[in-house]
């Protein structure tokens, strides 16, 4: 299919990108989303980005028009969805959003390693709420792809109430959401990854799949949910988590979040900055726990493979591993729109669908 060459080339973005950089990264961070939608409202992004070629996907049920969507955290208020679908994701995954709003962590929460390609961040599921997000997203009505709504609980919810949080949180998204991921493994909101012990994790899905039966049955229409897991798992708890995801039916999982090791960050001066990493450091070990997932789910459940993609390379070998889609964050950062169709070709060509 042929596809209209981007104004905003590599060298054009680079420039760009040097001169945010100057920025504070939060800083940064809120004027690039301010300025995709301006130029979305003006209707000017398809021609600044050009096209992605087409590769799709149907995936539980979800037709996707290619394979690379954006990560959570990026649009964490819902705001900027129809931007970035015409930046050329072919899905988008908005959040973390929370049952009520929350501040997040004290500023500075979020830095970068730029000699290691990588971000550090503690940002803390900063956001105005899920009713807020719900209704950005509402607005949203020039945007025709694939929709995730990633939620998690308020940082004062304690962990034996977490259950309350994330099923108020799916009732909510449940209109708008094409699926639901939960996050359960973001190292910045205190104790939160406990929740991914097999115990617990086997509750609070049963709740969530519960839920989501109600859910079907009163709305007819069925929304998937995905669990996002931890970079930081051990081989052990990639096989008892497995067994809990196919015992309760999960629909489908994203591996991975950002880490707590500084591994390949070692010589940064940020490196003991608290929070979590995102970036190149983590390609090789995202891609290792995205084949163990798949070695133990055996196909039964899609994965979306995330962290650390950076090429288009990065992105065929997590489709290798046994993801089903990837998404960008940091990549999208150090490399820009480039990257989503970069990652689109080279998949196409050495990972065709249904291959």
């Amino acid at each position: 299919m042929w596809y209209t060459p981007p104004i905003v080339s590599p060298a054009l973005y680079s420039a760009a990108k040097s001169l945010l950089f100057q920025l504070n990264p939060e800083t940064a961070h809120n004027l690039t989303l301010f300025g995709l939608r301006m130029a979305e409202r003006m209707r000017v992004l398809p021609l600044l980005m050009g096209g992605v070629p087409s590769d799709p996907v149907e995936i539980l049920g979800m037709k996707f028009p290619n394979r690379v969507g954006l990560a959570a955290g990026m649009d964490k208020e819902a705001d900027t969805v129809s931007a970035f679908g015409q930046v050329g994701f072919g899905f988008v995954e908005v959040g973390t959003l929370t049952p009520r709003p929350q501040p997040g962590n004290d500023k500075p929460r979020l830095f970068r390693l730029i000699p290691q390609r990588a971000i550090i961040n503690r940002m803390g599921f900063n956001n105005h709420g899920i009713a807020a997000g719900v209704e950005n997203i509402r607005e949203a009505t020039r945007f025709n792809g694939v929709l995730g709504v990633n939620i998690g609980k308020n940082k004062v919810t304690p962990n034996e109430d977490a259950a309350q949080d994330y099923l108020a949180c799916l009732r909510a998204a449940w209109p708008v959401a094409d699926y639901i991921a939960i996050n359960f493994s973001s190292p910045n909101t205190p104790g939160l990854r406990d929740l991914q012990a097999a115990e617990p994790a086997a509750r609070l899905l049963a709740s969530l799949k519960s839920e989501q039966a109600n859910m079907a049955a009163e709305t007819g229409r069925q929304v998937p949910i995905f669990m996002k897991v931890a970079q930081d798992v051990t081989d052990e708890q990639i096989t008892e988590l497995s067994r809990v995801f196919l015992d309760e039916g999960l629909d489908g999982l994203i591996a991975t979040n950002t880490t707590l090791s500084r591994t390949g960050a070692e010589n940064s001066p940020r490196r003991e900055e608290a929070g979590g990493l995102s970036g190149a450091p983590l390609t090789a070990r995202s891609t290792e726990v995205i084949g163990a997932f798949a070695s133990e789910l055996k196909g039964r459940i899609p994965i979306i493979g995330v962290g650390g993609i950076m090429s288009g390379a990065d992105a065929v070998a997590k489709i290798k591993a046994g993801a089903s889609l990837v998404q960008l964050y940091t990549g999208f950062i150090y490399r820009g729109p480039n990257l989503i169709r970069e990652c689109v070709e080279a998949m196409k060509a050495e990972c065709p669908v249904n291959s």
